[in-house]
């Protein structure tokens, strides 16, 4: 029982400290000019983040300069990618590209399994614009497991009829 409620105070300490990220995000909206532009979307939950980047020569070395992002997802992935578009500032390509989602998860601290999918959203907005070739999905040269062939959906059927099929519209 003890856990349980050591649990509820550590959600109620992230709820309290995404509020704090809400009430004031950095670097929302797009960049003009940006040098770099990375989208990443999640079907599983509609999600969407795309990040904005610009960079600057400081000492001889690209550093990012400038953050930006807008976020068609939850609360959680707007705080992750607010501190994440400070975090990265004055950091080289390379440095943030190694960071990790807990990394730019920052201030906010361990995120529990559910949330875990918002900090790898806008881990893969910022590879997806520092790295767009290694944010690609490679194709494999292993063969794909054979598995059943799925089922046809409705629409599938009216798209792709198969030969010899008259499809017949009735008057209302």
């Amino acid at each position: 029982m003890g856990e349980q409620m050591g649990l509820n105070f550590m959600n109620d300490d992230l709820q309290k400290r995404i509020r704090q990220a809400m009430a004031n995000p950095q670097n929302m909206g797009e960049l003009a000019n940006a040098d770099a532009v990375g989208t990443v979307g999640n079907s599983d939950c509609g999600e969407m983040l795309r990040m904005w980047v610009k960079f600057k020569n400081e000492n001889g070395k690209k550093v990012i300069d400038r953050a930006t992002f807008q976020s068609f997802g939850c609360e959680t992935a707007i705080a992750v990618a607010s501190l994440a578009t400070e975090l990265i500032r004055g950091k080289t390509p390379e440095e943030a590209l190694s960071l990790k989602s807990e990394d730019l998860a920052g201030e906010l601290g361990p995120l529990p399994p559910m949330k875990i999918h918002c900090a790898q959203l806008v881990e893969g907005a910022l590879r997806s614009a520092l790295d767009p070739a290694a944010a690609e999905p490679k194709p494999t040269a292993a063969p794909a497991p054979t598995q059943p062939a799925l089922s046809p959906t409705l629409q599938d059927s009216f798209s792709k009829p198969k030969e010899g099929v008259k499809i017949v519209f009735l008057d209302p």
